[in-house]
């Protein structure tokens, strides 16, 4: 019998996104629902509906995509799954990326540009309005208040509730709220790789939610020996599994949002909400890495 949404991903604890959106922290990531190197459709489409719908069902109401997955893959597949939506999905996408082919991106920033990916995204979504829209990428070839003024002007005509940040440094967050309000920041990092730490430390601090992609890497923690590994044998959890319960012990403004194409993992993922780590085992963790 299936444990209930109460149960496993309202374990992670609860963050107020925006001050007004409340999302259990432990959320989902739909970048893997497409095909090799993030291009074009999955192997197995009703595979990742299922996939999408059993994350719900164990209780994630915070879903982030991009419109660049697939192009648009995550976002239709999304709508497939979960339309109409329950009310208390909040979804985030992502605009400002072009892709060319698998793995390849190239960050467009026109104001023209992103209202169009922001018409594309309320479409293929199906919603009137987007919870979270966050700028993918900068473009270094158009001035900031170009970008996020115009998703400043989306806001104001109800298209985009909340805006976000992606792979940003404090300054660039601070250039950014001089313009319009920012309420997340997506950054890579997890327990091997912390070199955004200060932005971490920022959003801490200002109540900003920091989602954490790639959040499952390990590196040479979960090697024989290493304190991952350590830990997983003491406590029957996999490395992956102690690294997402790693990154919900740092600090209540993270939201992280592993992703999967298997229902077998997107299980597994969200079950780390039940993971409490001692104090020792934390810093152990902690100490195993230092940027």
């Amino acid at each position: 019998m299936d444990e209930s949404k109460e149960s496993i991903a309202s374990r992670a604890g609860t963050f107020l996104l925006g001050g007004d959106l409340p999302v259990h922290r432990l959320g989902f990531g739909t970048m893997r629902l497409t095909g090799p190197g993030v291009w074009g459709e999955p192997a197995d489409p009703a595979e990742a509906v299922r996939v999408l719908r059993r994350a719900v069902e164990l209780g994630v109401n915070f879903i982030d995509t991009a419109d660049s997955y697939g192009p648009f893959v995550s976002e239709k597949l999304i709508a497939e799954a979960l339309h109409p939506y329950p009310d208390d999905l909040v979804i985030a996408t992502k605009g400002g990326f072009t892709r060319q082919g698998p793995d390849l991106w190239a960050p467009v920033g026109r104001p023209e540009y992103l209202r169009q990916q922001t018409e594309l995204s309320l479409r293929h979504l199906r919603v009137e309005c987007i919870d979270l829209y966050q700028l993918h990428r900068i473009d270094a070839k158009v001035p900031l208040e170009d970008q996020i003024g115009e998703l400043a002007l989306l806001q104001d005509e109800g298209k985009i509730r909340h805006i976000g940040l992606s792979e940003v440094d404090v300054e660039q967050i601070e250039a950014a709220r001089e313009i319009a309000p920012i309420v997340s920041v997506q950054n890579r990092y997890n327990v091997a790789e912390r070199s955004a730490e200060p932005v971490v430390e920022f959003a801490e601090k200002e109540r900003l939610a920091f989602i954490p992609w790639f959040p499952m890497s390990t590196g040479r923690l979960a090697a024989p020996g290493g304190p991952l590994a350590r830990i997983s044998e003491e406590m029957g959890a996999s490395p992956g599994q102690l690294a997402l319960a790693w990154l919900l012990h740092r600090t209540p403004v993270m939201l992280p949002i592993p992703g999967t194409a298997q229902v077998t993992h997107v299980e597994e993922n969200i079950a780390a909400a039940k993971i409490g780590l001692s104090d020792d085992q934390v810093a152990s963790i902690t100490r195993a890495v230092k940027d």
